[in-house]
């Protein structure tokens, strides 16, 4: 299983899927959004939160293509399908080598970007937590939507249309969390249906994911 893990990071890196380019699309889109909305303050400030986690959303959905891709091009996802370790646990390493990669590069990177945005001082320790917990889900998630797409010519955007509900209860909660905390208002529920949506999926999500695959494969 670390073996696994170490390869899928060397290749997130060398395919040039890595954190380098879902950092750029972060900063691209946060640096846009005060050129579109205008420079006031107290504007950017209000929807600071939403943008952020929004940023960081399409950030994680940009990798997501190349995420079984490479295994599926040279082979190596027949071979991991019927290696030993099961491949829930397989589907389960890479979603974790995608958030390595891609998910906490962009929670370290969000209050950087939130000073851009003119977010409220004590929005940032929020913002951190609501990436922390919620990016997870969105790897995972974003595994079992690189699963279904295995295999397609131009699954890119198929996969995005796909994937994209899935993001929203955790978008929902992940904005609201930093919403309130930058308001320091009470933020208990969201952070529970958060976390609860994150545990749910890592879970359930490799299960699907696995028996996708399987099909695939077949």
């Amino acid at each position: 299983m670390i073996a696994l893990l170490s390869r899928d990071l060397i290749l997130s890196f060398r395919a040039g899927g890595g954190f380098g380019l879902a950092l750029a699309f972060f900063l691209i889109v946060t640096v846009m959004v005060p050129f579109s909305v205008g420079p006031q303050s107290s504007l950017l400030a209000t929807i600071a939160p939403g943008v952020l986690w929004l940023g960081a959303l399409l950030a994680c959905l940009l990798s997501l293509d190349r995420l079984l891709a490479l295994d599926w091009e040279d082979g190596s996802l027949d071979l991991l399908a019927t290696a030993p370790l099961p491949l829930e646990m397989v589907v389960s390493v890479k979603a974790f080598a995608h958030w390595i990669t891609t998910g906490l590069p962009l929670v370290f990177a969000a209050p950087l970007l939130g000073v851009l945005l003119n977010l409220p001082a004590p929005g940032y320790q929020w913002l951190v937590i609501s990436l922390l917990v919620g990016t997870p889900a969105l790897s995972v998630i974003g595994t079992f939507g690189a699963a279904l797409t295995v295999g397609l010519k131009r699954g890119g955007l198929l996969m995005s249309l796909l994937v994209l509900p899935l993001y929203v209860p955790t978008l929902i909660f992940g904005a609201e969390v930093a919403r309130r905390g930058a308001l320091e208002m009470e933020l208990a529920t969201p952070l529970v249906m958060l976390g609860g949506i994150t545990a749910a999926c890592i879970a359930l999500m490799p299960f699907a994911s696995a028996a996708v695959l399987r099909i695939n494969l077949r």
